[in-house]
């Protein structure tokens, strides 16, 4: 069995046969003639045939012939490889998968990724978005690298680094008698408003969860209509049905009949921040992106 083959006694070989010459060769790859001759002396006895004529040392024996054009796709792809690794190392390549709230994956991450590939433009990233439980199920299935959302509740498989807070808010249309007000008390959506109105028309959604342990704990349950799809949901704020309550991040700006009204008490804030696997190495370009991310929101 033919012993493990050493990369730099290739590249002699190639130097002696593209500068027609031990001497030339030598000058090249800044080394002595007797050194570069050893060492192909050695990867001769290795190989155990000879590359060169010894008559002429310069001149490829068949077995010679047959193993340059070997030689250079061997040390092509050896230096493709080194390249490779390199920029990944040096955070310049690479590929990662992350997965976001809608929220986040619509305010803030255009911003954020336009900035990362400015200045990581080998990096490419695929951007995944989905509620939080499919942002966690993802993070624990190792599908993607990074997540960005809020925790529901601790898990010892995760590592959850807070970055920002989101306040919660009602989201009423502008005819909507909260839609002038400076604040609405959680009380109003379930008791009515001080003006003596009847109950409000609540829409649940996703983030309704986030009151529970709080003094509106009521309001996690106490919906009209519940419904998680955020298109869905505006649909039904915009035809008059009702009002609902979400994170400021959330509240769909573009829709110019909409109001975001904040809750004055309890003041219900999410924490949005990096969930990635707990005790898991991070590859470079996801590193890149955590430290990022962590210097533009925290």
């Amino acid at each position: 069995m033919l012993a493990e083959l050493k990369i730099t006694p290739l590249r002699y070989v190639l130097a002696v046969v593209d500068q027609g010459g031990f001497h030339a060769a030598a000058r090249q790859v800044h080394r002595t003639q007797p050194a570069l001759s050893m060492a192909i002396r050695e990867l001769e006895g290795r190989l155990g045939e000879a590359l060169f004529e010894r008559g002429n040392q310069a001149t490829l024996t068949p077995f010679g012939r047959y193993c340059v054009p070997r030689f250079r796709e061997l040390l092509t792809q050896h230096d493709r490889l080194s390249r490779e690794l390199s920029a990944q190392v040096d955070r310049q390549a690479g590929h990662l998968d992350m997965a976001a709230v809608p929220s986040v994956a619509s305010r803030l991450m255009p911003r954020l990724l336009a900035d990362f590939v400015a200045d990581y433009p080998g990096v490419r990233v695929s951007l995944h978005d989905g509620t939080a439980d499919f942002v966690r199920e993802q993070v624990l299935a190792g599908e993607v690298d990074l997540g960005l959302t809020s925790l529901a509740e601790e898990n010892a498989a995760l590592d959850f680094t807070p970055l920002m807070r989101d306040s919660l808010g009602v989201v009423c249309r502008d005819d909507h008698p909260f839609a002038g007000r400076e604040a609405v008390h959680w009380r109003e959506l379930v008791e009515g408003s001080v003006e003596g109105s009847v109950k409000e028309s609540l829409i649940g959604n996703g983030t309704s969860r986030l009151f529970q342990g709080t003094d509106a704990a009521s309001l996690a349950d106490h919906h009209t209509f519940y419904i998680s799809n955020m298109i869905s949901l505006t649909a039904m704020l915009v035809a008059g049905l009702g009002v609902t309550t979400l994170p400021r991040l959330a509240f769909p700006e573009e829709y110019e009949r909409l109001r975001f009204v904040p809750l004055s008490a309890p003041r219900v804030e999410r924490e949005i921040g990096l969930l990635r696997l707990a005790g898991r190495s991070l590859s470079p370009s996801a590193r890149a992106m955590a430290d990022f991310i962590t210097r533009a929101l925290a």
